[in-house]
C-alpha cells in the first residue's frame, strides 16, 4: 500500500482520538462533547472551523492557493442507542449508547486527514472537511444542507466512505448509480370492534384482518415489482390486544420497505395503502395508513466515482478497489448531499473482527451488533485515500 509517510507516523494520536471518541458515545444531535474535541482539534492545527450547522456539526476550511475549485470531505459522528457489550479498556462509558457503526472511526480518519491537510498543503484550492452528526436515524446531513451547508461552504463535489465489516482491510468498494437503498417505515392501524374471545361473532376482529393485510402485503414484492428491481418490505411490529379472553378494538402493523429508485418506493406504498385500505373493507374494519420516507437511496455519480476508483487505485492496487461493490439494502442520509452535489460514497474494509482488543464481546463484528469494533489499522488507509483525494481533486 502506498500510504503517506507523515500519516503513518501520526496512527498513534489517531487512535487514542478514535478510541476517546468511541468511550464516549453520544447520540443523534447530542454530539456536544466529540463536537468540541473536533473543533478544538481542527483549530489546534490552524484550520478555521465552521460550527453551528444541525447544532453539533463542524466544518473546517483549509485553503491554499487562488483557485475557487472546492472539495467536501464528509465523516459523521454519532452513536446508536444501544449496550456495548465489550469489556476492553475504550468501552463505552455512557450506558445505552455505542459506537457500533464505526463513526468514532470516519472521525478519526477524517481528522487525521485534515492535520497531514493543514501541514502540507499540496493541492491549490479548497478542502472542506465536514463532521456531521445525527446520521443514524436523524437526517443529520439534510439539516445541515438545509441550514446552509453548501451556501457558507461552496464545493464542487461531495465524498463520503464508510468502514464495511467482513471486506478486507486494505481494500475498498465503489459502484456507480444506486450503492445504498431507500429507508421508510410504515404504520398502519386496524380498527375493528371489541368483544368478548367467546363471541366473536359480535366483532370485527382487528387482529384477523391485520393478518390478511401483512399477508397480502407480501405479493407486492413478487407480484408488482420488477423481478429485476430490488426490494424489501418488512412487518417488524404486531401489536394487539392485553387479554386472552378479549378480542381487541385495534391491531397496529409497524415495520421497513427498502429499495433503490423512488419509483419503487411510489409503487410500494401505493399498493401497501389500497391492499390495506380495501383488505379492511371486506372485513367491515377501518385503517389509518401512514408512511414516512427517510433517507432516499444513495446514488453514487459516474464521473466521481470513476475519479474515486481511480485514487484508491493509486493507493492499494487494481486487484483491492472493487469496483462493483454489491449494493446494501442499508442506508445512509449522505444520499441527500449526494442529491445536491456530484459526489461518491466508497466502503473501506474493516476485516472480519480479528483486530479487535481481548474483551471484545463473543458476537461478530458486524455493523450494528454489540461486540463491534473499528479497526484502527484503517486510519491511516482511511486518511491516506482522503488526503490524496483532496489533492487529485484540486491538483496544482
Amino acid at each position: 500500500m502506498q500510504l503517506i509517510d507523515p500519516i503513518l507516523a501520526f496512527h498513534t494520536e489517531l487512535q487514542q482520538i478514535r478510541r476517546d471518541i468511541h468511550a464516549h458515545p453520544e447520540l443523534c444531535f447530542e454530539e456536544h462533547r466529540t463536537s468540541e474535541l473536533v473543533a478544538n482539534k481542527l483549530q489546534e492545527w490552524g484550520i478555521p472551523v465552521v460550527r453551528g450547522l444541525a447544532g453539533t456539526g463542524i466544518v473546517g476550511v483549509i485553503k491554499n492557493g487562488n483557485s475557487a475549485k472546492a472539495i467536501g470531505l464528509r465523516a459523521d459522528m454519532d452513536a446508536l442507542p444501544m449496550q456495548e457489550i465489550n469489556s476492553f479498556a475504550h468501552t463505552s462509558q455512557h450506558d445505552g449508547k455505542m459506537h457500533a457503526c464505526g463513526h468514532d472511526g470516519h472521525t478519526a480518519m477524517l481528522l487525521g486527514a485534515a492535520h497531514y491537510l493543514s501541514q502540507h498543503k499540496n493541492f491549490d484550492g479548497t478542502v472542506y472537511v465536514i463532521f456531521q452528526p445525527a446520521e443514524e436515524g436523524g437526517g443529520g446531513a439534510k439539516r445541515m444542507i438545509d441550514e446552509g451547508l453548501f451556501d457558507l461552504c461552496p464545493m464542487d463535489a461531495v465524498y463520503g466512505m464508510h468502514n464495511w465489516p467482513g471486506a478486507a482491510v486494505g481494500s475498498f468498494g465503489v459502484r456507480v448509480g444506486p450503492m445504498m437503498a431507500s429507508s421508510n417505515e410504515f404504520e398502519v392501524v386496524v380498527s375493528g370492534k371489541g368483544s368478548h374471545a367467546a363471541q366473536p361473532h359480535k366483532s370485527v376482529d382487528p387482529i384477523m384482518v391485520a393478518v390478511q393485510i401483512a399477508q397480502s402485503w407480501q405479493t407486492i414484492i413478487s407480484r408488482n415489482t420488477s423481478p429485476l428491481e430490488s426490494a424489501v418490505l418488512s412487518i417488524t411490529q404486531i401489536h394487539s390486544g392485553s387479554a386472552t379472553n378479549v378480542i381487541p378494538d385495534q391491531a397496529t402493523l409497524i415495520g421497513t420497505v427498502r429499495g433503490f429508485t423512488n419509483e419503487v418506493i411510489d409503487l410500494l406504498e401505493r399498493r401497501m395503502q389500497a391492499i390495506a385500505e380495501h383488505t379492511a373493507a371486506a372485513f367491515d374494519a377501518n385503517v389509518q395508513f401512514s408512511f414516512k420516507r427517510n433517507y432516499p437511496p444513495l446514488v453514487n455519480h459516474a464521473d466521481e466515482t470513476a475519479f474515486a476508483a481511480q485514487v484508491m487505485q493509486s493507493i492499494v492496487g487494481i486487484e483491492h478497489v472493487d469496483v462493483q461493490v454489491e449494493p446494501t439494502m442499508g442506508a445512509e442520509d449522505f444520499a441527500f448531499m449526494l442529491q445536491n452535489k456530484p459526489g461518491c460514497y466508497v466502503f473501506i474494509g474493516n476485516g472480519e473482527g480479528e483486530h479487535r482488543d481481548f474483551g471484545h464481546g463473543l458476537g461478530p463484528c458486524n455493523l450494528h451488533n454489540p461486540s463491534y469494533d473499528f479497526n484502527d489499522d484503517l486510519l491511516p488507509i482511511g486518511a491516506t485515500y482522503w488526503v490524496r483525494l483532496a489533492e487529485a481533486y484540486l491538483s496544482l
